[in-house]
């Protein structure tokens, strides 16, 4: 694998510890701002649909600048909305902040995931986006943590100055060791075109589908993990950073097996074996160990849906594939909002221990659309390599 592609996973690490961040200093930054710890929340939420909305736009960029350009210029975008951020006197100000990293994010997220696949080449293309990837969950198991240690030492500005910081390094590393790549080459990012092919469509529902199922429990793991689950309350945050790492694991599991196995065998596969994961977690209720351990092949698995679909995308139709990849973050985005919404009116309507089976829905649907997929695909003759 290109050592450069590694350099493009800490940019992506950044970007999802920023997305991710206000969860862990959300008390403080309720209070620092003098807003209340609903309106604080909605920081994560701003940022998500921000980021479902620019991702198609940042394909736009790549289309008429040349990549690294935007890429760098994303970088700084983030930097100076995170500096913005750690000066912020305001909730208004600290809000506009949010959309300004999200827009970043959206764009670092994009052109580094086609500047690794580019750097990679066809054969290690589901691995370089597992790479991608990688750095993202390893935001969860690394990123947010450390915030928090920042936070509880410095405060939560300071928070958005390492962020800052560690952006501004990979900007100074990626100027030098990524290549200049040229424009994507396509006039137009070519959206429609893309969205009219069942089987590009069907990809992209098994994103928002199994990504929704899975934060159906996700979101409200914590809570599930000590009351329904059974374990103790000391061990929930080790037991978060090992979903961690099974995540980040799943990640590269997954451009593996597009890389090893086909993209087409892998998107039929995956949602599959998340919903055979997913059913057997109530069946370990009251048993903290075997739940734990059947948690963790959950998380793992869930990571590998996204390097899985967006092979497909990219093997299925080469032309839109740029397009695809780019309406495949807002899908990843509008999955999580799905997900949270479907878990919370799961615990309003129903209880903590319906959630599994709320996601089970969802991902059961995720396995139907995978299969609509491959089989669209196969009648309209797409290959595969």
């Amino acid at each position: 694998m290109n050592i450069k592609v590694i350099f493009l996973a800490f940019a992506t690490f950044a970007t999802g510890t920023a997305e991710n961040i206000i969860v862990g200093i959300l008390p403080d930054v309720a209070s620092g701002l003098g807003v209340s710890i609903a309106l604080a929340g909605q920081l994560t939420a701003v940022f998500s649909i921000s980021f479902a909305l620019a991702a198609p736009a940042a394909l736009w960029l790549t289309a008429r600048a040349e990549r690294k350009t935007v890429f760098l210029a994303a970088l700084v975008l983030f930097i100076a909305s995170n500096l913005l951020a750690a000066a912020s006197p305001g909730y208004a100000c600290l809000f506009a902040a949010r959309v300004g990293m999200a827009a970043a994010s959206a764009t670092i997220c994009l052109v580094g995931t086609t500047l690794a696949t580019a750097m990679a080449g066809e054969e290690m293309r589901g691995r370089a986006i597992g790479i991608i990837f990688m750095g993202i969950s390893g935001s969860l198991v690394l990123g947010v943590p450390m915030g928090m240690a920042i936070d509880a030492w410095f405060g939560w500005r300071s928070v958005f100055v390492a962020l800052a910081l560690l952006a501004a390094i990979v900007l100074v590393i990626s100027m030098a060791a990524v290549p200049v790549s040229g424009r994507s080459g396509q006039g137009s990012p070519g959206y429609l075109r893309h969205l009219r092919v069942r089987a590009l469509v069907g990809a992209q529902l098994v994103s928002i589908l199994m990504i929704g199922g899975h934060f159906v429990v996700f979101a409200y793991l914590a809570p599930y993990a000590a009351d329904a689950a059974g374990i103790p309350k000391p061990w929930i945050i080790p037991a978060f950073i090992a979903f961690g790492v099974a995540g980040v694991s799943g990640g590269y599991l997954g451009g593996w097996l597009s890389d090893g196995m086909s993209p087409r065998f892998a998107i039929l596969f995956v949602p599959f074996a998340y919903l055979s994961a997913l059913a057997t977690i109530p069946l370990a209720a009251g048993l903290p160990w075997l739940a734990f351990m059947l948690m963790m092949i959950w998380c793992c698995i869930s990571w590998m849906i996204s390097p899985v679909v967006q092979s497909f995308l990219m093997a299925t139709s080469p032309e839109t594939a740029q397009a695809g990849v780019s309406l495949n973050f807002s899908a990843m985005h509008l999955g999580v909002g799905l997900g949270t919404a479907v878990g919370g009116l799961t615990m309003k309507n129903a209880s903590l221990l319906a959630l599994p089976l709320s996601g089970a829905i969802l991902a059961s649907l995720a396995v139907v659309s995978s299969v609509v997929a491959v089989r669209s695909a196969k009648a309209a003759r797409f290959a595969f390599p």
